[in-house]
Formats: C-alpha cells, sequence, structure tokens
C-alpha cells in the first residue's frame, strides 16, 4: 500500500517540476523562480530546526549559525530598502501584515485601505486579516481615471474619521499609490502608514519604484518570493523605531513560533542577488510587462489602463468579458500551457469572483527566465490562437513546449558553481 502512494507521489513531483519549471509560459503574477544557488541552500538542515525568537536571544539551543544568518538577511534586505530596521521572521507578506496590524490598532478601532478596484490585498480588508483582529476596514475612495486611490477625496475621509493607520499597496495594480500624499494626511491625524510591497518589492529594490519608506511610509511589510525572486515567506522594514520594536515583540509569540529557517540563507542569497543584478532585472520586468500589454491590445485584446500606458509594474490586467470571461479563458490557457489567473477588473461586482471578466497576468518569472521584448510579443501571439482565434489547443500547447526549451537557464541570478566544494548538500548526508 505504501509503495503505491510512494509512486504516486514520486509521480505528481515529477510531472509538476518538468510541466510547471521547463514546459509551461508562468503568467502568475504572484511567482518566481529563486536561482540554482538560492534552492542549493535553501535545501538544507535548517528546514528541520526551531528558533523561536530573535537572534542570540532564542529558547531553543543549536541555534548559532541561524542567529548568524538572520542577522546577515536583515543586514542584507536593509541595505536594499535603506533602512536599519528589518524583520525577516514572518513566515508570508500575510503574517508580516497581522503583526503590524495588530499593534497599529485595537479592536474596534478603525483603519482606511486602498480600495480592491485599486489592488487592496486580503489581508487589508475585513473578509481577511484586518476583519481576523476586529479592526475596522473604511475604504478610500477610488479614481477611475487614475486608476488609483482618488488623493484629495481620500485626504478627506482620512481628516474625517482619524484613522490609526493606512495601508497602501496590494496584489492588483498596475501603477505607484500616492505615498507621499497619504503620508502626510494619515501623519496629520497622528496615525501611521503601512505600504504592502508584497508584488513589487523586487521593483523598489530595484528602483524601478520609489521606496515608499524614503516618501512617507512608516513601515513596508512584503513577501519575498514574487518580483523579489526568493523563497516563500515575509519581511518588514521600518522607518519607525518605536514601531520596529513594539512589532518585533508580536511577531513571536503571537504569529508564528519556528520561523522557517531554511529560508535565511535562500534570502540572503536573493539579496545579494538584487544588489548586483536587480536594476537591470526591475527595469527589464517593466519593459515587458509593458510590451506584453502593446502586443495583446494590437491583437484586439480590451487591455486595462491604455489612456495612462497600460502599466508600470509587472501586472497587465486584460478584460476578456468579450472572449468568454476569465474563467473560461483563463482554463483554456492553461489546456496550452499558459498559465495565468482569472482576476476581478475595477468595473467587476464582487459577486462576479468566480466568474470575473479579467485576466491577471505578470511577466516577472519569465523575465527572470530571460525573456524580452520579442518574447512578449510571441506570448501575446499564443494568447490571441487560443483565446481569439481559436486555434486547436493541443497544437498551441505542443508550440509553447517548444518555445520554452529556448528559455531554460535562471537569469538575473548565481549559479551554483559558486559552491565549489563548500556546501555539504543535505540530500548526500541522508542516503
Amino acid at each position: 500500500m505504501n509503495k503505491e502512494y510512494i509512486d504516486k507521489i514520486l509521480e505528481y513531483t515529477n510531472l509538476q517540476n518538468v510541466w510547471r519549471v521547463k514546459e509551461t509560459i508562468n503568467l502568475i503574477a504572484s511567482e518566481n523562480v529563486m536561482s540554482p544557488l538560492a534552492l542549493t541552500v535553501y535545501m538544507s538542515d535548517f528546514m528541520n530546526r526551531y528558533a523561536e525568537g530573535k537572534p542570540f536571544k532564542r529558547y531553543y539551543q543549536g541555534t548559532k549559525y541561524s542567529d548568524e544568518l538572520e542577522v546577515m538577511s536583515n543586514e542584507l534586505m536593509g541595505k536594499l530598502l535603506h533602512t536599519d530596521m528589518v524583520d525577516i521572521r514572518p513566515i508570508s507578506g500575510t503574517i508580516a501584515n497581522a503583526s503590524v496590524f495588530r499593534i497599529l490598532a485595537e479592536p474596534g478601532e478603525q483603519a482606511v485601505i486602498a480600495p480592491v478596484q485599486a489592488g487592496a490585498h486580503v489581508s487589508h480588508t475585513k473578509f481577511g486579516t484586518l476583519g481576523a483582529l476586529g479592526i475596522k476596514q473604511i475604504e478610500l475612495p477610488y479614481d477611475e481615471e487614475r486608476m488609483n486611490v482618488d488623493i484629495d477625496k481620500a485626504i478627506k475621509v482620512i481628516e474625517q474619521v482619524k484613522p490609526k493607520f493606512a495601508v497602501l499597496g496590494g496584489s492588483v495594480y498596475l501603477f505607484p499609490h500616492p505615498v507621499k500624499e497619504i503620508s502626510n494626511a494619515i501623519h496629520s491625524v497622528n496615525g501611521k502608514l503601512v505600504y504592502d510591497s508584497a508584488h513589487v518589492l523586487g521593483l523598489i529594490v530595484g528602483n524601478a519604484w520609489r521606496n515608499p519608506l524614503d516618501h512617507g511610509a512608516d513601515v513596508m511589510t512584503s513577501s519575498t518570493h514574487k518580483t523579489f525572486p526568493g523563497p516563500q515567506g515575509g519581511v518588514i522594514a521600518f522607518k519607525d523605531k518605536d514601531l520596529y520594536k513594539e512589532v518585533g515583540k508580536t511577531i513571536f509569540p503571537w504569529f508564528l513560533s519556528n520561523h522557517h529557517l531554511h529560508r535565511l540563507p535562500a534570502t540572503a542569497i536573493t539579496a545579494l542577488e538584487m544588489i548586483e543584478f536587480g536594476e537591470a532585472y526591475a527595469k527589464q520586468i517593466t519593459r515587458n510587462a509593458k510590451k506584453l500589454a502593446e502586443s495583446l491590445a494590437e491583437r484586439g485584446f480590451k487591455v486595462i489602463g491604455e489612456h495612462l500606458g497600460y502599466t508600470m509594474s509587472h501586472q497587465v490586467l486584460v478584460d476578456v468579458s468579450p472572449q468568454g470571461g476569465g474563467a473560461k479563458i483563463a482554463k483554456m490557457l492553461e489546456d496550452g500551457n499558459i498559465i495565468l489567473n482569472k482576476n476581478l477588473l475595477p468595473h467587476d461586482p464582487p459577486e462576479a469572483v468566480q466568474n470575473p471578466s479579467g485576466l491577471r497576468i505578470g511577466v516577472q518569472e519569465m523575465t527572470r527566465f530571460g525573456m524580452k521584448e520579442d518574447e512578449m510579443d510571441q506570448i501575446a501571439e499564443f494568447i490571441e490562437k487560443i483565446a481569439i482565434k481559436k486555434e486547436d489547443i493541443s497544437k498551441v500547447r505542443e508550440e509553447v513546449k517548444e518555445f520554452r526549451k529556448n528559455y531554460q537557464k535562471v537569469h538575473y541570478g548565481y549559479s551554483s558553481d559558486l559552491i565549489n566544494g563548500k556546501y555539504v548538500n543535505l540530500l548526500n548526508l541522508l542516503i
């Protein structure tokens, strides 16, 4: 019986590895791949170990190397983000948000968030982390023309409500949120500004987007595996020293115990990669996103944000309601080995979540595999063949697999050749 399970586990794992890494065009906006070096050190004995608390002040023994790596990871992330106050312990962006929100407001108090149309993540809302903490959600007004927070109306809301904090950033947004203006408004009522950079951390550290901490944000939460191409996890960076200390006391023991130590060496390697290659990577991501948007529009797709230049981020939003809706087209594209997700668009009602008008597309992973503007045009052609021309999906799938053969190597990162005999492979120790 166990042999049958083992065979299935190995089969599905192998199929996943080959399919997603080598045969598909992955356009999920919240995913990326680590470099060979980061992936190698990720597979370490740290994944078996615990380290509660802060470096050199643990509740467990046996943490002397994880302590050193955690300090190093915080320092490297701080170098990228222009602050010496960084905490890499949150194991996700949502845990990072929870740790900050809990300190900034008590249950029953109010927070203002970017509207859902402007990209608010579920953790910002009453349906997610904010609601779980009992904090009341006030949504900021939306400017349909600018596809962003309506600055003037938002300032009035903040002055009237006097919330404990405001949240900008999110999971679906094409253009930077107005940090300076909202910062000035929230500070005028003695509140704090939180910027959730989960999706755009790589663009920020690569200088393609402004650093919110340099323009008025008190704290920035993030995940470390989207445009920042590290292992799955979270991070918080601060400008406010008192807030840094208070949040540090809540991460453990309120929101986690162990913080998944195998993330540490992989995150440190990725931070070094972004110090060296981040600017080139971030700029290519934004060029690729704009080119993909333009190519899709030229082929007859209704791409959101044309009057604003389509996008300034890694994301492209497409209204595929003329082609049958987001759910239908996303499934058709998956059958053709093009992976992306259906998504609500600003004009969609909330109840359309299972069959929204749109698709959300992210180019950061394919950029890391070395694709540039010409390849974005080819991807648009593949999408057109399936969604508009209704060509044989199995035929397009084979074309996609052939296309991906030329893009198997991770760029903007370090090769495992740098190990040069200095790393004891965990698997070799165990077999």
